[in-house]
């Protein structure tokens, strides 16, 4: 493999799931529940984290002191709305299952990582029929911090039985996928333009290639 890879790490939504909007509408609904106000600049900031530790530093922040402490009933109004979010439907990015089937005939392995605990991350892999096909899904209750820590990184690595991040490439449309990534050391340490962040912000974040969608990776690795 001209590549070099031996596991690929793929944010979810955004990256290689369709982002209706859900996550924002999801957030902005369970802080409205304690009175709390965010603006889109700051909710985009936070896209890519730890849901978990996004809600609780904004309830530390911007809550009411009726409600400090009080950041897991937050978290657990976010999971109901969350929920409420797939049920009416989600589904892939268009490449998405494409990529998988050829990463898989190049003997690549496959990881899935989201800053979603795994209660809400299996909703979402029930929803897509997606239980099975990666080699690992990694998941924001998995690690001790998530991104832009690099622990995701390391866990799927852990996970897959694969060493060296010079072995790792890494897909998402964040920011802070891009720092986790980077702070990972991988070799490719991929963006995408598909999700919450456009080219205005990740071209200014350290990476190896900028990608329109995970349609593209097949063209890029074979070019490599």
């Amino acid at each position: 493999m001209a590549h070099g890879l031996k596991l690929m790490v793929f944010d979810m939504a955004g990256t290689t799931v369709e982002d209706g909007g859900q996550v924002p509408a999801a957030f902005n609904a369970a802080l409205a529940e304690c009175d709390i106000r965010i603006s889109d600049e700051q909710l985009a900031g936070i896209r890519g984290a730890s849901k978990r530790e996004a809600i609780a530093e904004l309830v530390a922040k911007y809550g009411s002191p009726a409600w400090q402490g009080r950041s897991e009933a937050v978290y657990a109004a976010f999971v109901r709305h969350m929920e409420r979010e797939f049920n009416a439907g989600v589904k892939a990015l268009p490449g998405a299952e494409e990529t998988f089937r050829y990463l898989r005939s190049q003997g690549v392995k496959i990881a899935l990582t989201t800053g979603f605990d795994r209660d809400i991350a299996s909703l979402l892999l029930d929803a897509l029929g997606w239980k099975s096909i990666a080699d690992c899904f990694a998941c924001g209750d998995d690690v001790p911090r998530g991104r832009p820590a690099p622990y995701l990184v390391f866990r799927s690595m852990e996970a897959t039985g694969v060493d060296s991040v010079h072995d790792v490439g890494t897909l998402g449309d964040t920011v802070l996928d891009l720092q986790a990534g980077f702070n990972a050391g991988v070799r490719l340490n991929m963006g995408t333009l598909s999700g919450a962040h456009g080219r205005s912000k990740m071209q200014t974040q350290p990476h190896t290639h900028l990608l329109a969608s995970v349609a593209d990776l097949p063209t890029l690795l074979q070019s490599l």
